[in-house]
């Protein structure tokens, strides 16, 4: 796991020290190693910095950048290839050699015998650059899911791209313009949605993706590898139950196996739920010795799965560790977030995440995570409800439903004033009164909506914003499943998987040096499962059906049947209280003035009906914290 940077510079202005800053400002990423390399042509100054977190070849030999013995390629990359060494030997037999025993050589040896192609061969996590100079191109390329970062900024003279966006705006060039659409998105949902970020005419490269530059005539274009709906789109297997459980078993086996590949320490986040204990489960088992594992608990017993995770560690045996997140814990770690997560980000659940990350990366250099689960396995209840309320919807006879609808306007305008979380509330009803065909209400109940559009449209200074942005949402009309579990989680993998869940771990457990694994997100198995409907996902009004039955064959069913609690924190707790003064701060009209982001009445309104009790809907207020927070590190 590292931190990659770089800039082509069409002006041949670069220079190494601003390499060596951009590349610094990850040091967190990679603290075992730091290099930077400029290379000149005729077209371009082309800069490539690393920042080395020691994982598999701890000798130099596996530092980056790296060239090639011809000198004609390189290359420098952050991520895991598991399979690498099978690919090495097949590159041996075609009488390839190698100068390590690192996963990068492979990629870079592959990419010279195969080209682009050679990324359909890798199982594994990955965000690369590789400089072509017989071809004088350069390409851009991000793993299927999208579990490692890559971000990319373009102007006429430069492209600057890197593993996190701080390392792009120390660059000279990188022009600092917030993007109005963006920050839509983010009071939407709490997170950016690819392939846009805060900032105008920087993107995120979308996961599945390749990017190629052709450094003669400065063109660029983006390619589609992989996509998670060609599969959900094949026809449906035939196999039983039990059959698929077998070789769905199988398939986690490996997934999880291939993940302890390391020359370090591994051990595995378990929160005790029937994701993260399968993988704790089914790798525990064929180990004498204990793999350690760790949790996160809270001083509230609603939020606090700790006991569950203790009671899984004890059944299957392995060296437990658990941390308990207080709110000076949380206070401490608040004023890190926008460093961490430098562009603005709302899942509460980042501070958990780096609390645990903080407790494993003390006993082990990597961590496996179980994030994917729940997407992938249909862990939702409601990816099984929507078609009951679809027809409840469409029982109402067309032109009653159209005249509600606009009726609706006299309560939504009456209450937006005392009680905006039922602004948001009427505005739901209103467009399910809308939906014109199924694909309506599972993109409805995929998509976050914490403001509506209305809200933001009143709360944002910049009214001439597009709270349309196409994103990877707008997909839904590709899928041609008649299955509304599926065609969910087919949305879910591509939206809120890949921008709040990954990005949310990536930043936390980078944050301590700690590399984070994520063996569910195995390209395999989503293949795998994509091709079974909700009968093989939802059985006896249990969702998440193949792999509770995996599960069972290792821990007791009365261990793990109880409610899902989720990964959340007190935050409605905390906002009443130690963070009051903050969110005070931030919300004063001086500095919303001076700011000049928010309308002041709108912003003050908000403010003051939840500190008042009209709105008891925190995470909002969370949502205007966390972006003043990112604004004063980042912008002031």
């Amino acid at each position: 796991m590292c931190g990659i940077t770089g800039f082509i510079d069409f002006n041949h202005s670069g220079n190494l020290n601003t390499l060596n800053e951009m590349r610094d400002s990850m040091i967190h990423r990679g603290p075992d190693h730091g290099e930077s390399i400029i290379l000149t042509n005729d077209s371009c100054q082309f800069g490539l910095g690393h920042r080395r977190l020691s994982i598999i070849d701890l000798s130099d030999s596996g530092n980056q950048p790296m060239t090639d013995e011809s000198g004609n390629y390189s290359i420098v990359y952050n991520g895991e290839i598991y399979n690498f060494n099978e690919i090495k030997n097949e590159l041996r037999n075609l009488g390839e050699s190698f100068c390590s025993s690192s996963d990068t050589e492979v990629i870079l040896k592959s990419y010279i015998k195969w080209g682009i192609k050679a990324v359909e061969k890798f199982i594994g996590m990955f965000a690369f650059c590789i400089y072509d100079q017989p071809k004088n191109k350069v390409i851009f390329c991000r793993d299927r899911t999208g579990v490692k970062p890559f971000y990319y900024y373009h102007s006429d003279n430069v492209i600057l791209f890197g593993s996190e966006l701080k390392s792009i705006m120390l660059h000279p060039s990188f022009q600092k313009n917030i993007d109005f659409n963006a920050l839509g998105s983010f009071l939407r949902h709490g997170w950016i949605a690819a392939p846009y970020t805060i900032f105008e005419s920087t993107f995120k490269l979308k996961p599945g993706h390749y990017f190629e530059i052709n450094l003669n005539n400065r063109k660029t274009k983006e390619y589609c590898y992989w996509n998670v709906h060609d599969f959900y789109n094949m026809e449906n297997r035939t196999i039983s139950f039990d059959d698929a459980k077998e070789e769905l078993h199988v398939l986690l086996k490996s997934a999880c196996e291939y993940r302890m590949v390391a020359d370090t320490e591994v051990g595995i986040f378990l929160s005790g739920g029937f994701d993260s204990s399968t993988v704790a489960a089914i790798l525990q088992s064929s180990r004498s010795k204990k793999i350690n594992t760790f949790s996160i608990g809270f001083e509230e017993e609603k939020f606090n799965e700790a006991p569950f995770a203790k009671a899984v560690a004890n059944h299957l045996g392995t060296n437990h560790h658990e941390v308990i997140c207080t709110a000076k814990d949380a206070l401490e770690l608040i004023s890190d977030l926008p460093y961490f997560y430098d562009e603005p980000f709302a899942d509460s659940s980042a501070i958990p995440t780096m609390l645990v990350s903080k407790l494993a990366s003390t006993k082990v250099k990597v961590s496996l995570s179980a994030d994917g689960g729940d997407e992938i396995f249909g862990g939702y209840p409601r990816y099984y409800d929507n078609m009951g309320d679809f027809n409840k919807v469409m029982a109402i006879p067309d032109i009653l439903r159209k005249l509600i609808s606009k009726l609706l306007w006299l309560p939504m305008n009456l209450t937006k004033s005392r009680n905006p979380l039922y602004q948001v509330r009427l505005e739901k009803l209103k467009r399910s009164l809308e939906y014109k065909k199924p694909t309506d209400i599972f993109r409805f109940r995929s998509e976050p909506f914490k403001f509506s559009d209305k809200e933001i449209r009143q709360l944002l200074k910049e009214k001439n914003i597009n709270l349309a942005l196409k994103t990877y949402y707008d997909d839904i009309d590709v899928l041609n499943s008649t299955d509304p579990a599926s065609i969910m989680m087919a949305l879910e993998y591509k939206t809120t998987l890949v921008d709040d869940v990954l990005v949310k771990v990536d930043r936390a457990t980078m944050a301590y040096s700690l590399e984070g694994r994520e063996p569910f997100l195995d390209h395999r198995l989503v293949e795998f499962s994509a091709r079974f409907n909700r009968d093989y996902h939802y059985r006896n009004m249990n969702t998440k059906s193949l792999l509770r039955e995996i599960c069972y064959q290792y821990i007791p069913k009365e261990l793990m049947d109880r409610p899902k609690k989720g990964f959340a924190i007190p935050t409605d707790k905390w906002l009443n209280n130690e963070l009051k003064d903050m969110v005070m701060e931030f919300s004063r009209t001086e500095f919303i003035k001076k700011q000049g982001i928010f309308e002041t009445k709108s912003c003050a309104r908000m403010i003051n009906n939840y500190y008042r009790g009209f709105d008891h809907d925190g995470e909002r207020i969370w949502f205007f914290l966390m972006f003043q927070m990112w604004y004063n590190k980042w912008m002031v």
